[in-house]
């Protein structure tokens, strides 16, 4: 029976699977991006049934083979370890975002969506690149009401507010909080990935300034009413930032405050600050709910089909996603061994393979793990990647991060933007449609970027 003990759970050993057990995961996927376009009333109503089916079809035949304790521990783990966290964090900031309105002088022209764009791109290494996108996603969203070309706005949003702005701090994505769990200095990345993040994002925010330019001749003139409005800016429901500010503490605690304490349900071992932080995480949303007008999240068009529909796909793709990141954390025992053996020649490290292999796994796994994966393929000592292999860890670093803006579900927020960006009538592309978007627009400049910084 393949399996692994992990705090008293038995999980699946990626060492014992093949390639076919990725096909679940495979089906969710191509749901996700297919079913949209051919089935649409059928995805709408029922696409939380088919997250499910497809979760079953990994459940069924792993409790068929390895047995229904495996099957179900697996499962357990999954859902309460990360599943629920995730789910967790997303409503928190769902929620508190939904509470903060700017209103005034919000003109939706490319000098003003560029510069939200370039605060949110720093913001995102502040609160992290899903607070920054739930705060500021509503607001470029109204400041380009009027407009009819704005599907390209929130494109580049989720490429560098939801992605490439998190990486300069541990705060900004899950992978880089990882790496400074496991040993990496808090500013190390500040200092290492400044000129990669600088690179990408002024070459995005020109491009977006010229393109959003071109755009903007095609609008119709706006009305004489509208185009005499002056408001001065002010911000409604300021408490939330507040909120959002716990939230950011409150995560960044849980992964340096270690009391060595463990909550044991069943197989189930849950670290206390863990358990902690989700109940302080929901305890700062529904203070948000009792406090925030009722109108200002009426005049935010919040409502909670976005996070519901997140809640059900992502279930599936987690549940999907077990055996994937089972086999790659198998390392050189797993189905992944051939690629894993790419970032290595002759003993030394191949940076660029690095950076591509983390990335695109990122793009369509969970960048977490990804991350550490590499991250211990490379050596796993974070004093030595910091002193001896910088080129390396950036490497990593910059692939798990920049590349989840790849697809949809590359990172967290992306979808999260999507959502919310459809419920307020923006038409956004298809999983292949957006993936369009990203290889017309960020494959060529990733590639430029690995010819100037990780060659060596």
């Amino acid at each position: 029976m393949p399996a692994e003990a992990s705090g008293g759970t038995a999980l699946l050993d990626g060492s014992g699977l093949s390639f076919w057990w990725a096909i679940p995961f495979a089906g969710m996927l191509l749901s996700i991006a297919i079913l949209p376009l051919l089935l649409p009333v059928l995805w709408a109503e029922h696409f939380g049934k088919i997250a499910v089916f497809w979760s079953l079809a990994f459940l069924g035949p792993c409790a068929l083979l390895f047995g229904p304790g495996l099957a179900l521990s697996a499962l357990l783990h999954t859902i309460a370890m990360e599943y629920i966290p995730f789910i967790i964090l997303l409503f928190s900031l769902y929620t508190i975002s939904g509470g903060v309105r700017l209103t005034g002088n919000l003109s939706g022209k490319p000098t003003s969506n560029t510069a939200i764009l370039l605060v949110g791109t720093f913001l995102a290494s502040v609160m992290g690149t899903t607070g920054a996108s739930m705060l500021l996603i509503r607001p470029l969203l109204r400041a380009n009401m009027h407009r009819k070309h704005k599907v390209h706005t929130v494109i580049f949003f989720i490429f560098l507010v939801s992605n490439i702005g998190g990486s300069l701090s541990p705060l900004g994505d899950p992978p880089l909080f990882l790496g400074f769990l496991k040993g990496v200095d808090f500013f190390w990345t500040t200092e290492h990935l400044f000129s990669e993040m600088m690179f990408a994002s002024s070459i995005l925010l020109l491009l977006y300034y010229f393109l959003d330019t071109m755009m903007m001749k095609k609008e119709a003139p706006l009305g004489p009413a509208i185009s005499r409005q002056r408001h001065v800016l002010r911000l409604e429901g300021g408490v939330n930032v507040l909120l959002l500010l716990g939230v950011i503490i409150t995560v960044l605690l849980s992964g340096v405050w270690n009391p060595e304490m463990q909550l044991t349900v069943g197989t189930l071992s849950i670290a206390l600050q863990d358990l902690m932080r989700d109940v302080v995480l929901l305890v700062l949303a529904g203070f948000s709910l009792l406090i925030t007008a009722s109108e200002t999240r009426k005049l935010n068009n919040f409502s909670w089909e976005p996070i519901e529909e997140v809640a059900k796909l992502f279930f599936g793709i987690f549940v999907t996603m077990i055996p994937a990141i089972s086999m790659l954390k198998a390392g050189s025992e797993g189905a992944f061994r051939n690629v894993i053996a790419l970032v290595t020649k002759d003993g030394q490290p191949v940076n660029h393979m690095y950076f591509w292999l983390s990335g695109i796994l990122s793009s369509f796994l969970d960048n977490a793990p990804t991350y550490v994966v590499f991250f211990n393929t490379a050596g796993g000592d974070a004093s030595q990647l910091m002193h001896d292999a910088p080129l390396t860890l950036a490497a990593i670093s910059c692939g798990a991060v920049f590349m989840g803006a790849n697809s949809y579900i590359g990172n967290a927020p992306n979808f999260m933007v999507r959502s919310i960006a459809e419920s307020q009538g923006v038409k956004m592309p298809s999983f292949f449609g957006y993936m369009a978007w990203s290889a017309g627009i960020l494959i060529p400049l990733f590639l430029l970027m690995t010819f100037i910084f990780f060659m060596g």
